[in-house]
């Protein structure tokens, strides 16, 4: 069967590798130029590291990890006022996962990729499904034929519009933006999040000990915005209106850099709630299907997994497309409402008020935070069933296709 993938995601991506082993033949259709290797950290945990072991790339994973200790919150001239070492927690309950900048993962799953055809540079216009398959239309490539097609492109997801209806259907704002950008790592100490808040808002700092490039974290309150994420200019003008007056700590340094980064990265934290994945012979994969925003820290986590049972249900069930996507969806909807309740992940990085901020210093002084956070991992090996496993077809070898 041809599979089109929409995205060159860490689902697509992950997706396309186990088409590949289970006999399909997919194509990668991503509307960037090249691989999108910017973005934030992201945790590779729990079936995530099962699905990248099967894959033979946790070794690499591993090696570039991002090698952050923890988050550590100042005040207006940089004082330290409370810290969650994540080091500290993950050498004392065990904990397997693993922290990456989202680029080098899709780096080490594209070099994993050498059987899959990548379209760069382009963009589905329409589909056009019917019992035999889907007919699409790119911007720029001649119209094909797929047996199926597959959105993993993500929170403003081109395929769900196109096969399921509008947006605003399926995305719920969680009431906050964020953006990040480079900054100067001498703004920052190494190997640590340095974060810096007033009331609603929250400035910051990520310096991995593995990269050279740090990057500076921007986050605000605000109901949804009649505001197109990909309007630059737009998201320049937002940012400055929003943190351009703050003079304390090292703000002002932060948003000089973050809006000099021609890669600058803005959007909503929001959340994609959608009663089925599948219509017809399409699917959707990702955050596409199921983002359950950055502040669950479990995008990666989701993707893997969730990349790896679609593919494994595609396969299982023999060609039957309907049966496969609806395995797919019964085997994964669970992970996915539990990652989808995020707790007070928002409250705590981004207090509303004054006396909220220096509730959340407290606590996190007293080490409740850690206890929380060490909770989680004890807890997480007894809520997650090990994968299963699926029938492999030998890859035959075929050249890598890029056009």
């Amino acid at each position: 069967m041809r599979i089109l993938i929409s995205g060159a995601s860490i689902a697509g991506q992950t997706l396309a590798y186990w088409l590949v082993r289970h006999g399909f033949q997919p194509t990668i259709v991503e509307r960037a130029t090249g691989l999108r290797t910017g973005g934030q950290g992201v945790d590779v945990r729990a079936g995530a590291i099962e699905v990248a072991e099967r894959m033979g790339i946790m070794s690499r994973i591993r090696s570039a990890a991002a090698d952050v200790a923890g988050m550590r919150f100042v005040n207006a001239i940089g004082d330290p006022l409370a810290q969650v070492d994540m080091q500290q927690i993950k050498d004392k309950y065990d904990s397997a996962e693993v922290e990456i900048m989202r680029g080098d993962l899709v780096r080490i799953l594209h070099d994993s990729n050498t059987d899959a055809e990548y379209l760069f540079d382009d963009s589905i216009r329409a589909l056009d499904a019917d019992d035999d398959g889907v007919t699409v239309t790119f911007e720029r490539a001649p119209r094909r034929r797929f047996d199926l097609v597959i959105g993993a492109d993500g929170l403003h997801s081109t395929v769900r519009r196109l096969a399921f209806g509008p947006e605003s259907n399926y995305v719920r704002h969680l009431g906050h933006y964020f953006a990040f950008g480079n900054a100067d790592a001498a703004l920052g100490p190494d190997r640590w999040v340095t974060v810096y808040n007033t009331p609603g808002t929250m400035a910051g700092i990520y310096r991995s000990g593995n990269h050279a490039q740090a990057k500076a974290y921007f986050v605000f309150r605000s109901p949804l915005l009649d505001l197109d994420p990909r309007d630059t200019g737009a998201v320049r003008a937002l940012l400055t209106d929003r943190f351009g007056a703050e003079s304390a700590w090292h703000v002002a340094q932060l948003l000089d850099g973050a809006l000099a980064d021609p890669d600058l990265y803005f959007d909503s934290l929001g959340q994609v709630h959608m009663d089925s994945w599948s219509t017809g012979r399409i699917a959707l994969v990702g955050d596409a299907a199921h983002c359950a925003s950055p502040a669950s820290g479990a995008g990666a986590e989701l993707a893997l997994v969730g990349a790896y049972r679609l593919a494994g249900a595609l396969a299982a069930a023999n060609g039957d497309h309907r049966g496969g996507f609806r395995r797919y969806e019964q085997s994964h909807r669970a992970l996915v409402d539990r990652k989808q309740q995020i707790g007070p992940n928002l409250r705590l990085i981004v207090p509303k008020t004054r006396s909220g901020i220096a509730i959340r210093n407290t606590i996190t002084r007293l080490s409740v935070l850690e206890s929380m956070a060490g909770m989680e991992r004890i807890m997480a090996p007894k809520t997650n069933a090990r994968l299963p496993e699926y029938p492999e077809i030998p890859v035959t070898g075929r050249a890598c296709r890029r056009a």
